[in-house]
Protein backbone atom coordinates (compact mmCIF):
# COMPACT_ATOMS: atom_id res chain seq x y z
CA UNK A 1 0.00 0.00 0.00
CA UNK A 2 1.36 3.22 -0.78
CA UNK A 3 1.75 6.42 1.46
CA UNK A 4 0.62 9.41 0.65
CA UNK A 5 3.19 12.46 -0.06
CA UNK A 6 2.12 15.47 1.88
CA UNK A 7 2.67 18.84 -0.35
CA UNK A 8 5.89 21.27 0.60
CA UNK A 9 4.52 24.45 2.16
CA UNK A 10 5.35 27.44 0.13
CA UNK A 11 6.07 30.83 1.23
CA UNK A 12 3.59 33.48 -1.27
CA UNK A 13 2.94 36.98 -0.56
CA UNK A 14 4.14 39.46 1.54
CA UNK A 15 5.98 36.29 3.69
CA UNK A 16 8.16 35.26 1.09
CA UNK A 17 9.11 38.44 -0.60
CA UNK A 18 10.35 38.77 3.95
CA UNK A 19 12.15 36.22 3.38
CA UNK A 20 14.11 37.31 0.49
CA UNK A 21 14.98 40.28 1.63
CA UNK A 22 16.13 39.28 5.05
CA UNK A 23 18.09 35.98 3.37
CA UNK A 24 19.73 38.37 1.04
CA UNK A 25 20.88 40.81 4.24
CA UNK A 26 22.61 38.17 6.05
CA UNK A 27 24.38 36.63 2.73
CA UNK A 28 25.67 40.40 2.78
CA UNK A 29 27.13 40.32 6.14
CA UNK A 30 30.76 38.72 7.20
CA UNK A 31 30.82 35.11 8.28
CA UNK A 32 32.29 34.87 11.40
CA UNK A 33 35.55 33.14 12.06
CA UNK A 34 37.50 31.52 15.19
CA UNK A 35 39.79 33.51 16.86
CA UNK A 36 43.36 31.72 17.02
CA UNK A 37 42.95 30.63 20.54
CA UNK A 38 39.27 29.05 20.04
CA UNK A 39 40.81 27.25 16.94
CA UNK A 40 43.44 25.81 19.43
CA UNK A 41 41.17 24.79 21.80
CA UNK A 42 38.60 23.09 19.06
CA UNK A 43 41.80 21.03 18.06
CA UNK A 44 42.99 20.26 20.75
CA UNK A 45 39.33 19.07 21.62
CA UNK A 46 39.06 17.42 18.27
CA UNK A 47 42.28 15.88 19.09
CA UNK A 48 41.43 14.47 22.23
CA UNK A 49 38.10 12.44 20.98
CA UNK A 50 40.13 11.10 17.62
CA UNK A 51 42.59 9.37 20.22
CA UNK A 52 39.97 8.14 22.79
CA UNK A 53 40.11 4.54 22.88
CA UNK A 54 37.13 2.28 24.70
Amino acid sequence: MAIAIKSIPVLTGEAAERFVMEAEENAKRPTPRLSPERKARLDKILKCMNDFQL
